[in-house]
C-alpha cells in the first residue's frame, strides 16, 4: 500500500466547539499510543479575534490511563518544540503541529490561552501512525 491514508489512524484530540472566550486550558482526550510507534497532533485555528491573545502548547505522557502521574514530556521525546507549536491571535486560519516520540502510552495536549477575552476558535487532531501489528492495516474508513 503506497497511499497514506491507510497507515494513518485520527483520533479526535480537541473537538472543534464554541468559541473559547477566556483563558481556560483547552485539554485533549487522552490518547491511547498501543499498537503504534508515531503521533502527531495536529492544531488547526481558525478566528482568533482578541489582540494580545497567546496560545500556549504543552505536550504530556503517561504510562497509565487516569494520567494521575503525568508529567511534561522532554524536548527530546517531541518532534518540534512546543514554542513552535503555540501561536498568537495574528495566526487566524493556520495549523500547527508536534510529534511525539517518546516511550510511554498515554499522551495529552493542552493548549492555555492567556489575554484571551473575545472568540477563539481552535481544534486538535491526534494521528497515529507506525503500527506494530500488520493487522492494523489498512486504517479504517471511518477511523474506529
Amino acid at each position: 500500500m503506497r497511499d497514506m491514508i491507510s497507515h494513518l489512524f485520527p483520533k479526535r484530540a480537541i473537538s472543534p466547539a464554541a468559541a473559547v472566550t477566556n483563558d481556560t486550558p483547552l485539554v485533549s482526550q487522552i490518547i491511547d499510543r498501543q499498537g503504534f510507534d508515531a503521533l502527531s497532533f495536529l492544531i488547526a485555528t481558525g478566528d482568533l479575534a482578541d489582540a494580545g491573545a497567546t496560545f500556549t502548547v504543552l505536550v504530556e505522557h503517561d504510562d497509565a490511563a487516569g494520567f494521575g502521574t503525568a508529567t511534561a514530556v522532554p524536548d527530546e521525546d517531541l518532534v518540534g518544540t512546543e514554542a513552535r507549536a503555540s501561536f498568537t491571535q495574528a495566526d487566524d486560519n493556520k495549523c500547527f503541529m508536534i510529534g511525539y516520540q517518546g516511550i510511554k502510552r498515554y499522551v495529552r495536549l493542552t493548549i492555555t490561552p492567556a489575554g484571551n477575552a473575545a472568540n477563539a476558535f481552535i481544534s486538535a487532531i491526534a494521528l497515529l501512525g507506525k503500527p506494530t501489528s500488520p493487522n492494523f492495516l489498512p486504517a479504517s474508513n471511518p477511523p474506529a
